[in-house]
C-alpha cells in the first residue's frame, strides 16, 4: 500500500515516513526540502517536490496513494496572514480535493492543540473545547480554518480522521530544545507563578505512532483525537530534567505575567503596524504557553485507537540527549 505524507521534510514527517517504510508501507514524501527529501529515499520511498500551495504539485504527490497523511503546514506563532492562509488553508483544500480525485481510502489531517490556548489554566481539555474564534495568531486561525475545511468537505469517497499533538520533542529538533538551551544559557528560562503550571508534552515517535494507529484503525471516520504523553508536569520540572540530562544547570527567570501582557501587547502592535515579519522575542501565543497551564484529555485515542506511548518522557529525553552529545562531539 502506498502512503502519501505532505510535510515530509519536517521534523515529525520525517518520523512518520520512517515508521510506515519500518511497517512496510510504500511512500511517497512530498515537501519543499530537496536536501532533506533526498535523505529519505530507499526502495520504499519516493520522494516529489512541492508546494502545498500547487495543487498541480499535490496532485501528481497523492496519485496512486491509498492514504494521505497532511503533515505540511506553515508553523509559527508570527508572520503574514497572507502566507498562513495560503499555506494551511488553501493547501488543505488542495489535499482534499487530490484525496477526492484520486479516491484515497483515509485522510489524516496533522492539527495543532494551540487551537485550545485561552489566557487561563485549563486542564484534562477535551477535543470539543476549541477556542474557535481565537485571534492570538495566524497559525491558529489558519490551523482552526484547516479542521473546518476538512469537517465540511462532503464525500463518500474517502475518510477523515483529525490528530492534535501537543508540544513534540525529540531527536532532530532544532527549534524548541536548543532555544530554550540557549536562553537558559544567556538569561535564564522565563517562567510565571514559579513555574508550577502544568504541561503536556509528546515524544515525537509516539506522535508518529498515534498517527498510524488513526490510520488503520476501523470506524473511527470523522474522529478528532488528541495525542501527549499522558505525562503532565510541572512547566519547572520537566526543563530542569531536559536541562540537567544535557549538562546543563537550569537557571529561571521568574517574571510577572501582567506586566508582561502589557509590554507583550505593545510589541505585538508595533511589529503589525511596521510590518516586521521577523518573530518577536515574546508573543501573546508565548506569553500564554509558558504562563498557563494546558493539559489534554486523551481517552478518546486511549479507548478507540487503544494508543498508548511506545517511550515515556524520560526515555524521550534520554535518547534526546544522547544524540545531542554526539551532534556536537562531531562538531
Amino acid at each position: 500500500m502506498r502512503v502519501c505524507v505532505t510535510g515530509a521534510t519536517g521534523f515529525l514527517g520525517k518520523y512518520v515516513v520512517e515508521l510506515l517504510t519500518e511497517k512496510g508501507y510504500t511512500v511517497t514524501a512530498f515537501g519543499r526540502n530537496a536536501v532533506k527529501g533526498a535523505e529519505l529515499e530507499n526502495d520504499n520511498v519516493t520522494f516529489i517536490k512541492g508546494n502545498l500551495e500547487s495543487l498541480r504539485d499535490v496532485l501528481s504527490a497523492v496519485r496512486g496513494c491509498e492514504y494521505v497523511v497532511h503533515a505540511g503546514a506553515l508553523s509559527s506563532a508570527w508572520g503574514y496572514e497572507k502566507d498562513f492562509y495560503n499555506a494551511n488553508v488553501k493547501g488543505t483544500q488542495h489535499v482534499l480535493n487530490a484525496c477526492e480525485r484520486y479516491k484515497v481510502k483515509r485522510l489524516v489531517f496533522i492539527s495543532s492543540p494551540s487551537i485550545y490556548t485561552r489566557n487561563k489554566d485549563q486542564h484534562f481539555i477535551k477535543e470539543t473545547q476549541v477556542a474557535w474564534n481565537s485571534e492570538l495568531n495566524y497559525y491558529i486561525q489558519t490551523k482552526i480554518l484547516a479542521e473546518r475545511a476538512i469537517s465540511d468537505f462532503k464525500t463518500s469517497t474517502f475518510e477523515k480522521v483529525i490528530i492534535r499533538p501537543r508540544g513534540l520533542f525529540g531527536i532532530g529538533d532544532t527549534s524548541i530544545i536548543p532555544r530554550l538551551m540557549r536562553a537558559n544559557k544567556v538569561i535564564g528560562i522565563p517562567v510565571f507563578n514559579n513555574g508550577d503550571n502544568l504541561v503536556d508534552i509528546t515524544y515525537v515517535e509516539n506522535a508518529a505512532h498515534s498517527i498510524w494507529l488513526a490510520m488503520t484503525v476501523n470506524g473511527i471516520d470523522g474522529a478528532v483525537y488528541n495525542i501527549t504523553n499522558d505525562e503532565p508536569m510541572a512547566f519547572k520540572k520537566i526543563l530542569s530534567i531536559f536541562l540537567k540530562e544535557l549538562g546543563q544547570n537550569p537557571r529561571f527567570l521568574k517574571l510577572n505575567y501582567s506586566a508582561m501582557s502589557k509590554i507583550v501587547g505593545i510589541i505585538e502592535w508595533f511589529y503589525k503596524i511596521m510590518k516586521i515579519k521577523r518573530e518577536p522575542v515574546f508573543t501573546r501565543y508565548t506569553l500564554m504557553t509558558l504562563g498557563f497551564s494546558q493539559t489534554l484529555n486523551i481517552e478518546k485515542a486511549k479507548n478507540e485507537l487503544e494508543y498508548k506511548p511506545v517511550y515515556t518522557i524520560e526515555e524521550g529525553i534520554k535518547k534526546y540527549a544522547k544524540w545531542y552529545r554526539e551532534q556536537n562531539y562531531k562538531h
